[in-house]
């Protein structure tokens, strides 16, 4: 097979996204799967349906075009605020999309209308994690006027934390965001079928809840959760997840000892760094053919004896501990959220799913 390339698991996403949602329906909370990290590639989709989940969501429109047109037809929810350029294509492809602006729901009504279709809106609301969401005190105004809009159906509110700053979702804020639905439901007369309380961040809130109460959020929207079996505050292990979904296999294209000290002037590298050096001896160092045009250096994590010591565009430089690396011989990775973006985003990793 090709190198550098992900080898991904489908059967175990399949049965993560399984363990995921019967965790969750004791505390009256439907998972949603987010496509994204994968490109909505449709094994993906079709895995994630396996799974028996009722709708995928994706932040591009490209995402859900692609898998739209692989025959995926379960429901779609876009979870970035459509742009204003892109109305008619969201409302061609997508259920529903999570919205924070007046005039990006209007010109939804617009195009929604001109296609004969109705299309879902959850209005987003921010809790303080400062990144998409209508601050609270201007809410009940946006669902007043959202409701007004023909071919516009509101589907409910939403929230999300913890991307930018890191915000916590606890049951202060969950509270706070099913008192609003609450308010809202009773000012308009209207009832939510949807508050979306969030992503994998708030898997440890939603695990500490009472099954017997629930305090009506009942939508947390799954990437991480699901493809890396981990709770995205603190990275811990989901119990029973599968934790090894994806590899990232790499070629040694050279393998030398060298010093480990460099020789000569020294100025800023390629990447206007420069690294600190410490005297280490002779070395057994490799030169792998995977570069940060391939992926993340930050998101890897290399094998036991293995040590990433640099990274240029082409090329990632490794220390063995053990025995020499042979050239030829491959490594596996495993990756973090942002080793396996950039990976997948790469058009020089080839990509290979498997059950």
């Amino acid at each position: 097979m090709n190198t550098p390339r992900l080898e991904i698991d489908c059967a175990k996403i399949v049965a993560n996204a399984k363990q995921l949602i019967s965790i969750l329906k004791p505390h009256g909370i439907s998972i949603v799967p987010v496509t994204k990290v994968f490109m909505g590639h449709p094994a993906v989709a079709a895995s994630l349906i396996l799974s028996g989940v009722k709708m995928l969501a994706d932040s591009r429109i490209e995402n859900i075009e692609r898998m739209r047109h692989a025959g995926i037809t379960i429901p779609m929810m876009l979870i970035r605020t459509p742009m204003l350029s892109q109305v008619e294509r969201v409302v061609l492809n997508c259920e529903i999309s999570l919205n924070t602006e007046l005039i990006v729901i209007r010109a939804l009504s617009k195009a929604a209308k001109s296609a004969g279709f109705l299309h879902g809106v959850i209005v987003m609301v921010e809790l303080g994690d400062l990144r998409e969401g209508i601050m609270p005190d201007k809410l009940f105004d946006i669902i007043r006027q959202t409701l007004r809009l023909s071919n516009i159906t509101l589907k409910g509110i939403g929230a999300n934390l913890t991307c930018r700053y890191g915000v916590a979702p606890q049951q202060d804020n969950m509270d706070f965001l099913a008192k609003l639905a609450k308010e809202a439901e009773t000012l308009f007369g209207i009832r939510f079928e949807i508050i979306s309380g969030g992503n994998s961040a708030n898997l440890l809130w939603a695990l500490d809840l009472d099954p017997h109460v629930h305090n009506g959020v009942n939508q947390l929207r799954l990437g991480e959760a699901i493809y890396f079996g981990v709770e995205a505050l603190y990275k811990h292990p989901i119990a029973g997840a599968h934790t090894d979904i994806v590899t990232l296999v790499a070629e040694v294209i050279e393998s030398n000892i060298k010093p480990s000290i460099p020789k000569g002037r020294r100025s800023i590298n390629a990447f206007g760094e420069m690294p600190q050096v410490i005297d280490r001896g002779q070395v057994k160092q490799g030169l792998l053919a995977l570069g940060r045009q391939d992926v993340n250096p930050l998101g890897i994590i290399p094998p036991r004896g293995i040590t990433i010591v640099a990274s240029c565009s082409d090329h990632l430089v490794v220390e063995s501990a053990g025995v020499a690396l042979q050239v030829g011989q491959e490594i596996r990775f495993k990756l973090d959220y942002s080793g396996l973006l950039s990976a997948m985003t790469s058009p020089y990793v080839s990509k290979y799913f498997y059950h």
